[in-house]
């Protein structure tokens, strides 16, 4: 015989299903919207300000690397400068040198030894 157990389990389901009342539909997705939308516009702002503020942090970060980058340029500079310095001194005792011994060939020359 047919039981219980042979019957479709969808069978009958299409009957027990009420009818769509679509302005109730619209009525629960306006409902739904309304709940929810102030909540989603308001995260929204507050993604956009985010953003903005990130925009403004970033251009910052950029400025500080460039200053930076001109300290160590700064530094470079100071260096060479202080290795021209150092170069100049060792040119000018060159050049005192030079004149010293000038100077002792000279008196040599007068006192009458040809070098």
């Amino acid at each position: 015989g047919v039981g219980p157990s042979d019957a479709s389990p969808d069978e009958g389901v299409v009957e027990d299903l009420p009818l769509i009342d679509e302005k109730a539909v619209e009525q629960l997705t306006e409902g739904l919207i309304s709940h929810y939308l102030p909540d989603l516009q308001r995260s929204k702002s507050a993604l956009q300000e985010l953003t903005q503020n990130q925009v403004v942090l970033l251009e910052t970060l950029e400025q500080e690397i460039a200053k930076f980058k001109e300290c160590n340029s700064i530094v470079d500079i100071n260096a060479l400068f202080s290795e021209a310095k150092h170069y100049h001194n060792k040119l000018v005792n060159i050049r005192n040198e030079m004149m010293l011994l000038h100077e002792k060939t000279s008196k040599l020359k007068v006192s009458g030894i040809n070098i």
